[in-house]
């Protein structure tokens, strides 16, 4: 089997119907490239080389090295993470400041018109300003950077699997990220900023991560240690985790989540890098927050702190008892319900955008104008469904102009002095505010049922029509304020029943609905205590954790999951099918295997690098080299185009002395390049003469990739390929007088497309988890109507 580019898609899949087709697109000009929607562009797809590459030259650059030089990389990599820290910091910082200013700003500004009875003034204020700073946001992500929509975790998740698109990481789409994401978020859409962070601190990490910029000479010597795709997955998880930190103020939270949910591969020394890394980012909030404790920072902070920072909400003795236990498992099975359907939802909208997003840049702004004005419409007209309430009596006395003692708590909208509108309160705020408002404890009578039920319904409507703009925007923070919704809602519904406060009840519901959509069960719990900053809370959140998430996995998986399987990037699971224990590797392979000798012509080379898209060839070793065919090792595609472009040809099939390979080539030479242009086939020029010159492929060939027999079971290769991080795993025959390579696994040859397109017999034994279908509810639904008609 030769080792394809990528994964290509099905021939059938093109004959689907548009709404259920995956967003996969089949290259025009080769069948072995695969593209998948990155952002709202079709990108070409390619897999990471982790593996640690032996051969020649590089042994005899690691021998090279002094120990200043195992020093100074070892310092470097702990300076990356101080540096990278304090970049993570202030960028959430910047990020929360402009948020927070910007929407005050404009509130204010509505609040004042809603003051003087300005009402149609007030809407037009709102929705023009919403209108504006979306389509901003939308514009420059749909022409600048289309790799900086939507919230970016899956592209994370993808890249730390082993997935690289191009442009995820660069320093545009980090520019875009963080512009787009204040105006999305300030725009009072339904969307959060932690998604965004979370892309926007990897993107910082893989900056560094790519040893300098040739093109603007911001590189020396010792940044080249870095140009590999080992030492950048490395830096790209402690960025990642690191943007949790900044979103949530939750260093430990950070780490967890870059473990659970992101990273396919993880050591221990990367843990303590990690949480360093985490921990500066801590650090950095809290000396900005204290400097802007003066009221130096604007609107920052008249409202409490916007990160999550509600442990003052929590004075109150929060107990619980015995009798509660039940209402826990109540919220976690609504909170799977709810989650499992807001999967389903999201789907069936994210596949209605993209079929809108295809039609150009023009049908992108009219999606996000669209959406801008059902918003503002929903969030500036709900309000007037709710009565007005008096302000309570408990706490710090009204303010003089009429307005109730907590300015982010509590809004007037249209009530007179001395009252206050709680759907307002919730509305017209930002996403922070709101959910430290539901959070808030001894506040049970604060808010009217009926205003619950409308912020419910519309909060998690709106959170399923946002999240397709094309615009950068998170899931994370609309999930935790719907979920907080509804936690309050059940306590409100069960009244007497529950001894439980609304404010805890309101964090378990955020904690469900956490659980029934992403899946996550340490990290949300984690992020949740350091949130709260309330270890009394711990019990509970686990035990609803776990059964949101139990019960939201018999009906679909995880919402990043769905996007990465809609934007077709090719993601290793975990687990195997069962058909892939039924299967060699030997069965997998297929197709003609393009090899090289050890000493081989410059025009097969050049020819065999024009007409396939494979990013490795086994180098095989014929007499008179050897006695027989014996397998030397791997060249990589990128190492045979140095080669060519450097010209160190032979006049006859003969190996390179060791000195003369010294001497002209260097290990820098083979570093990988960062995330600008890459090096083709088509910048390659030589003569006629060159042409039919040898190169000895020996000192440049790993001679020890990883290998397994081809009766070794797919599920069994699977473990190893995911588990070690490889890109390409050569098969190698059970008998001797073969070839002595069969083919070669790549990430394609694991993919059920490709498996179950080559034997579709075994389509009936994929495996399934156990999850309700829609004829099975039928079944079962008819079955109780017929009991129910006999009983009676």
């Amino acid at each position: 089997m030769a080792s394809p580019l990528e994964d290509p898609p099905m021939e059938e899949e093109e004959q689907r119907p548009q709404l259920t087709r995956a967003l996969l697109h089949r290259s025009a000009t080769n069948n072995t490239s695969q593209v998948a929607m990155v952002g709202s562009n079709p990108c070409p797809i390619e897999s990471l080389d982790y593996e640690m590459i032996e051969n020649d030259l590089f042994d005899q650059n690691w021998r090279m090295r002094s120990k200043a030089d195992q020093v100074r990389y070892v310092v470097l990599k702990w300076t990356f993470c101080l540096v990278i820290g304090i970049l993570i910091g202030i960028v959430g910082f910047v990020i929360n400041l402009a948020v927070e200013n910007v929407a005050g700003l404009k509130h204010d500004a509505v609040s004042a018109l809603m003051e003087s009875s300005s009402y149609w003034t007030a809407f037009w204020v709102f929705a023009g300003s919403n209108l504006v700073l979306l389509l901003f946001a939308s514009s420059i992500t749909a022409f600048v950077s289309p790799a900086a929509g939507g919230s970016g975790i899956p592209e994370v998740k993808a890249y730390l699997n082993g997935v690289d698109a191009p442009s995820i990481f660069s320093l545009r789409t980090l520019g875009v990220k963080i512009v787009g994401n204040i105006a999305a978020v300030s725009s009072s859409l339904h969307v959060g900023k932690a998604g965004p962070m979370v892309h926007t601190g990897a993107c910082i990490a893989a900056i560094f991560g790519q040893g300098g910029s040739r093109k603007y000479g911001l590189t020396c010597r010792w940044l080249r240690y870095f140009k590999n795709d080992r030492d950048r997955r490395d830096l790209v998880t402690i960025g990642a985790g690191a943007g949790v930190a900044a979103a949530f103020r939750a260093p430990v939270g950070g780490v967890v989540f870059a473990l659970e949910s992101l990273s396919s591969w993880w050591r221990s020394a990367l843990i303590w890098r990690s949480f360093f890394t985490t921990a500066v980012v801590a650090v950095v909030l809290r000396l900005f927050i204290e400097l802007c404790g003066t009221g130096r920072c604007g609107m920052f902070g008249q409202g409490g702190l916007i990160m999550y920072d509600v442990s003052t909400m929590f004075d109150d003795l929060m107990t619980y008892h015995l009798k509660d236990i039940p209402t826990v498992i109540l919220i976690g099975v609504i909170g799977a319900l709810l989650g499992g359907l807001y999967n389903f939802l999201m789907m069936k909208v994210l596949r209605v955008y993209n079929m809108i997003n295809e039609g150009g840049g023009a049908h992108k702004l009219l999606l996000a104008a669209t959406v801008s004005i059902l918003t503002s419409c929903c969030v500036f007209g709900l309000p007037w469904l709710a009565p007005c309430r008096p302000c309570p009596t408990t706490g710090s006395p009204s303010l003089p102009d009429g307005t109730c003692h907590a300015l982010n708590r509590f809004r007037r909208f249209h009530c007179p002095p001395g009252h206050y509108n709680d759907l307002a309160s919730l509305f017209l705020n930002i996403n922070d505010d709101a959910i430290r408002n539901l959070y808030s404890t001894g506040t049970n009578d604060v808010y009217h049922p009926g205003s619950m039920i409308i912020f419910f319904v519309a909060s998690y409507a709106l959170g399923v029509l946002s999240y397709g703009v094309v615009a950068p925007s998170g899931l994370f923070v609309p999930i935790i304020l719907t979920g907080a919704t509804y936690g309050r809602l059940v306590a409100m519904l069960l009244g007497g029943h529950s001894g439980l406060d609304h404010g805890l009840v309101a964090i378990l519901g955020s904690a469900s609905f956490l659980g029934g959509t992403l899946r996550m069960t340490v990290s949300v719990c984690v992020i949740i205590l350091e949130l709260t900053n309330n270890l009394l809370l711990l019990p509970l959140v686990m035990l609803v954790l776990l059964i949101s998430k139990t019960v939201a996995d018999s009906f679909n998986s995880s919402i990043y999951d769905l996007i990465l399987q809609l934007k077709g990037l090719p993601h290793l699971d975990g687990h195997a099918e069962p058909y892939m224990r039924q299967l060699p590797v030997g069965d997998v392979v297929a197709g003609p295997l393009r090899s090289f000798n050890g000493l081989e012509k410059v025009g097969n080379i050049v020819h065999i690098l024009r007409t396939t898209g494979h990013n490795a060839f086994p180098v095989v070793d014929e007499p008179p080299l050897s006695p027989a065919p014996v397998l030397y090792g791997l060249v990589l595609r990128a190492h045979l185009l140095v080669l060519l472009k450097k010209r160190e040809f032979l006049a006859a099939p003969e190996r390179y002395p060791k000195e003369y390979v010294a001497g002209r080539f260097q290990a820098e030479d083979f570093d990988k390049r960062g995330s600008g242009k890459q090096d083709t086939i088509g910048d390659v020029q030589l003569s006629w003469e060159e042409m039919e010159m040898y190169v000895d492929l020996h000192p440049f060939t790993n001679t020890s990739p990883y290998t397994v027999v081809e009766t070794m079971s797919l599920a069994k290769a699977l473990v190893l390929f995911r588990e070690v991080g490889l890109r390409h795993l050569l098969v190698v025959p059970k008998a001797c007088d073969r070839s002595p390579v069969v083919g070669i696994l790549t990430r394609h040859d694991f993919m059920p497309e490709h498996i179950l397109g080559l034997h579709p017999v075994l389509l009936g034994s994929r495996w399934k988890r156990l999850r309700w279908q829609k004829g099975a509810v039928a079944k079962y639904f008819r079955s109780l109507l017929v009991w129910i008609t006999n009983s009676g």
